[in-house]
């Protein structure tokens, strides 16, 4: 595929969205992947990572190898999720403190959206796309309702994390921060990149690379056999994670984080009217809005072939 320095660009500017969606909990950047257009490309060349590509590294140069790899694709998209993930993490955690009501409002819009765009491209519906909707949709929202552990740093714990943080988050409606936050390893990370602790992220990014190139041949071979059926797997996991960024929460339980500080431990959504607060209603409804926008300017431009 012949592709101009602009269209490179495009392709970094949807890391830039993917990156900030997996730094907030509850957000997947598989989804944005997918609504963008680049989704099976990033699976297929994941994928396509193996032994067989290295050889062809030693025995025909790394010219050949980088065009095998589709290197210029992962460069763009990878400089646009890192640039993002690092600088947006610090202000997805100062927004999700401070303004939760708010920016949970923007991602239930984004979703929204989401869940039309993913679905529509499903060709046939039957008995079993349906049932396998509803199961992605139960898994998702089971997800969303288990209670975060206590903040973890051991060494192995944290590669299993990054393995399978990983995998959540190149799955849409499934989010790998949110992932993270169950197992107590979101704290662990964040501070991490923001002491520059290289060891830490350094084991995080072992397992990534583990699950990325494990997970993404399950998924490369799902889509191959049973296209539809993993769409509407992935439409439902979208719908079931509704639940994790509903604006508006009442808390059941609190734990005590690392630092001995009051966080929430176990919350339900609750209705806007039934809120102990200020529920921001008005400003609720334009950030959906918004956030739906956002995605269909997304589509908009995933549909461009780039």
């Amino acid at each position: 595929m012949q592709r101009r320095l602009i269209d490179y660009f495009i392709i970094s500017l949807k890391g830039i969205a993917m990156g900030a969606a997996d730094a907030v909990p509850g957000v997947s950047g598989g989804t944005i992947a997918f609504i963008s257009g680049i989704y099976e490309e990033l699976i297929t060349t994941i994928s396509n990572v193996n032994v067989a590509l290295f050889k062809t590294l030693f025995k025909e140069g790394f010219t050949v190898f980088w065009k095998q790899l589709n290197g210029n694709f992962l460069l763009a998209l990878l400089t646009g999720i890192i640039i993002s993930f690092v600088s947006f993490m610090r202000l997805a955690k100062y927004l999700i403190e401070n303004h939760p009501i708010l920016i949970w409002s923007f991602f239930f819009g984004l979703i929204i959206a989401s869940i039309y765009f993913v679905g529509k491209q499903i060709t046939k519906w039957n008995f079993v796309t349906i049932v396998v909707l509803i199961i992605g949709a139960f898994i998702a929202y089971y997800i969303s309702t288990l209670p975060s552990l206590n903040d973890n740093e051991n060494s192995i714990f944290l590669i299993f994390a990054g393995a399978l943080a990983i995998c959540a988050m190149i799955l849409p409606g499934i989010s790998g921060s949110f992932i993270l936050v169950i197992l107590g390893a979101y704290k662990t990370l964040s501070t991490a990149i923001h002491d520059f602790d290289f060891k830490k992220i350094a084991l995080f990014v072992i397992g990534a690379i583990i699950g990325l190139l494990s997970f993404s041949r399950v998924l490369k071979w799902l889509f191959k056999h049973y296209h539809n059926a993993t769409l509407a797997l992935l439409t439902g996991f979208i719908f079931g994670s509704l639940n994790k960024v509903w604006p508006w929460k009442e808390t059941l339980t609190w734990r005590l984080n690392s630092k001995g500080v009051e966080v929430p431990l176990l919350e339900k959504s609750v209705s806007p009217f039934l809120y102990e607060g200020d529920n921001q209603l008005l400003f609720t409804i334009v950030l959906m809005i918004i956030g739906f926008l956002t995605i269909y300017i997304l589509e908009k431009v995933g549909s461009k072939k780039v």
